[in-house]
């Protein structure tokens, strides 16, 4: 199994955003599968020390890049670090959500930072990796979402917007790159015990909260089942039922839902 996906996918995996959370996880499921890594985040303390521990872990060459996602630049700092390499795996793991204050209220550098991070990062990245993958007739792409992606709502305007992006984004280069061999998906997530998620202060709930070790393990087995997958049995139920369901009605409930969840964990500002 370990020897076949390196085979399906070659010897190189990108993660963007991958310092922590998910993004550790993946990367070191990913190394412990056969693959090299190149690792791109803002934090070089965080991407070197999770660099040091996948090597030793599993023996596998790791680069890291110290990158803001949302710089103009980006796609050519990731072609640069990765000039050379045979990248056969690209998974973005980047995303950030305010979920304290609504859309008036946000300042719009704050909004097109989410839209540059979601929406531009992904794009960029796509555009640089997927002709080589295409030409050799093998490769994935995934895109790390949210359920945010199900509808608009309150305290989450920007962001459940651009998630909605990475859907319809990744269902449309699944449609393009299907016949060619190379799988795409994009994994739209529930609640997700991070760091990032503790920081926002929210607790832990074993009962709508999944582990990222656990999440990364449903991403990588269903990278060939897109073009949209997500993630955690709940959340395939509650996706199946919401995406047939009145948009006014949906709103409406995802508005209630986040409003009310904020006011109960005192984050709402």
């Amino acid at each position: 199994m370990t020897a076949d996906f390196a085979q399906k996918y070659g010897r190189w995996a990108v993660i963007a955003g991958g310092s922590e959370g998910v993004g550790a996880s993946l990367a070191d499921q990913l190394a412990g599968r056969g693959l090299d890594l190149v690792l791109i985040a803002r934090n070089g303390a965080l991407l070197d020390e999770l660099s040091a521990k996948v090597r030793e872990r599993h023996g596998v060459e790791v680069r890291s890049l110290v990158q803001d996602l949302t710089a103009p630049d980006v796609g050519d700092r990731v072609a640069e670090a990765t000039d050379g390499l045979d990248v056969g795996l690209l998974i973005y793991n980047a995303g950030s959500a305010n979920r304290t204050v609504e859309f008036l209220d946000e300042t719009f550098d704050d909004s097109l930072r989410q839209i540059k991070l979601a929406c531009i990062g992904p794009v960029a990245l796509a555009r640089h990796f997927a002709p080589a993958m295409r030409e050799r007739g093998r490769g994935g792409i995934v895109l790390v979402g949210s359920l945010a992606c199900l509808s608009g709502a309150s305290l989450l305007t920007v962001y459940s917007a651009v998630k909605a992006f990475n859907v319809n984004f990744a269902e449309g280069l699944w449609a393009e790159l299907r016949p060619h061999g190379v799988d795409v998906c994009c994994t739209p997530l529930g609640m997700t015990w991070t760091e990032a998620y503790q920081r926002m202060g929210y607790p832990y709930d074993p009962e709508n909260v999944m582990l990222p070790d656990d999440v990364a393990r449903e991403i990588i087995e269903n990278i060939p089942n897109g073009p949209t997958y997500p993630v955690g049995e709940k959340n395939r139920t509650m996706a199946s039922m919401v995406w047939t369901a009145d948009r006014r009605t949906l709103v409406e409930l995802m508005s209630a839902a986040s409003i009310d969840s904020a006011a109960k964990h005192g984050v709402a500002g």
